[in-house]
């Protein structure tokens, strides 16, 4: 009896792989610019049909597509638009049933999509719905590349401008699945394909601090967007559990090694709760503890999820608390609050059958 053969998911593999695949195939490796470009150019789901392909990829795709060989091209389950005008929410299935969640948010004259890089989250932010509803699996780099495959067709499709960012805030903490997450960057930013520009995408984390100092040896080009949301051990833990495991001062440290070794600004994100942590007193302890480091704090009013309590600040707190982080010598803007009628702001991202079962 023959073994199984491990099916290769070609968004996984970046130019280089895709390249050594092919050779080992027996297909030259000049070949792999028309391929790649088929892939991450062209209509992916359709790449069988295409007559753009030399005759040995299409041979090599026709011989080993039931055998070995897939694409992710997860289904969309649901598109569904905000009242806001600017924000669309996209519910897409993976070819296990799993489900993940992806925003495409539109600005003036450009286009930021958010990518989920989990199924649910291990990290149990309290006011994070991903977080409510549990660990349930990494994604792999394909089923990552996919989300913004989907939010290039939506796009299109809309006769829009094509993405200009990423930001990787979406279902998940991306540090906690690193390689899948780097391997996935890589292959949107490859300019002979996708092509999303280095400085245009921005990785996020609750403070994985080995994680964060991985990311410095490695000198990746990519920005960093560190949820910090509280400024003392004790208030910190009880809104990020991981901060008991890697607290404020080490989180801090790594923050301001990796700003030095790659010259680049360390974005801290604060979610401004009522009465929790938007008092005048918390913007002076913001701006104490990110005193020297090169810093650009975003502020964003808490959005609404079925289990937490805490409320919004008012507009005239979070105002007051830019003034004072902003006096202080740090840049600070507060983030417009996008999608939230259709849960698709940050922090109200969920599974559709997490909804469910948590409503039932």
């Amino acid at each position: 009896m023959s073994a199984t053969l491990e099916t290769t998911h070609l968004f996984d593999l970046d130019f280089e792989a895709l390249s050594r695949r092919l050779e080992s195939d027996g297909v030259r490796p000049v070949h792999t610019q028309a391929l790649w470009k088929a892939l991450h150019r062209g209509a992916p789901s359709e790449i069988r049909e295409s007559d753009d392909l030399p005759p040995p990829v299409q041979r090599w795709l026709e011989s080993h597509w039931e055998a070995d060989v897939s694409i992710d091209v997860p289904e969309i389950v649901t598109e569904i638009e905000s009242g806001d005008g600017y924000t669309r929410k996209l519910l897409l299935k993976l070819a296990d049933g799993h489900e993940i969640e992806t925003v495409v948010m539109g600005y003036e004259n450009r286009f930021t999509a958010c990518l989920s890089t989990q199924v649910g989250c291990a990290m149990g932010c309290v006011f994070c719905a991903t977080g409510q509803m549990g660990f349930v699996r990494q994604l792999r780099p394909g089923e990552i590349v996919a989300q913004v495959h989907a939010a290039q067709r939506l796009l299109q499709s809309r006769g829009e401008s094509g993405l200009r960012n990423l930001v990787l805030m979406g279902m998940g903490e991306p540090l906690h699945n690193y390689d899948p997450v780097m391997q996935a960057m890589k292959i949107v930013a490859d300019n002979r394909g996708i092509g999303i520009a280095t400085s245009r995408i921005t990785v996020s984390t609750v403070g994985v601090v080995p994680a964060i100092e991985r990311f410095t040896r490695e000198d990746l080009p990519y920005n960093l967007a560190v949820s910090l949301h509280a400024t003392t051990d004790e208030e910190r833990s009880a809104l990020i559990p991981i901060n008991q495991r890697w607290p404020l001062k080490d989180l801090l440290d790594a923050c301001r090694a990796y700003s030095a070794t790659s010259g680049r600004k360390v974005f801290f994100g604060w979610t401004l709760i009522d009465r929790k942590n938007d008092s005048p007193e918390h913007a002076r302890q913001v701006a104490e503890l990110l005193q020297g480091l090169n810093a650009h704090v975003n502020l964003i009013r808490l959005n609404p999820t079925e289990g937490y309590e805490g409320e919004a600040s008012e507009t005239s707190a979070a105002d007051e608390f830019s003034r004072i982080i902003q006096e202080s010598g740090l840049p600070c803007t507060i983030r417009q609050r996008r999608g939230i009628d259709v849960g698709a702001g940050c922090g109200q991202l969920r599974s559709a059958s997490q909804r469910t079962r948590s409503s039932s």
